[in-house]
């Protein structure tokens, strides 16, 4: 199955992926319906955070991708209506965002590398697919 995630700066050596902090966990959105997805990334951008792409890659590959990284993965279906504060996060991005003035320089260099290089990895077997 294909699901749309958000990128940022996506095909380039610092290409990271959108994420929310909830309770302490890192938590990864996979969008059943790319309009949601634009609409999330609309959202963001309205609140004066960097906007991201919408990709398309594979359910499995982005839930792979977050267990091997220590991330929780969401999936959002399209039409979800949300129950709790904490599921209101899925379709409307918080009203504060943490700071990402140098978002992809980090103490733990060689785990974003490695995180960027499983996102690489997953578009090509993606693109091989198709």
């Amino acid at each position: 199955m294909l699901v749309h995630v958000l990128l940022y700066e996506a095909g380039t050596e610092s290409e990271g992926i959108h994420s929310l902090e909830l309770k302490g966990s890192t938590v990864i959105l996979m969008f059943e319906d790319k309009d949601d997805a634009e609409r999330y990334c609309g959202l963001l951008e309205a609140q004066d955070f960097p906007t991201p792409s919408v990709e398309e890659l594979t359910r499995r590959d982005i839930e792979a991708f977050c267990v091997e990284a220590g991330y929780e993965a969401r999936f959002v279906e399209k039409g979800f209506i949300p129950s709790t504060d904490e599921e209101r996060l899925m379709i409307s991005p918080p009203l504060s965002n943490l700071e990402v003035g140098n978002w992809h320089i980090q103490d733990n260099t060689n785990e974003l590398n490695s995180s960027n290089d499983q996102l690489e990895d997953i578009k090509k077997r993606l693109e091989n697919l198709l």
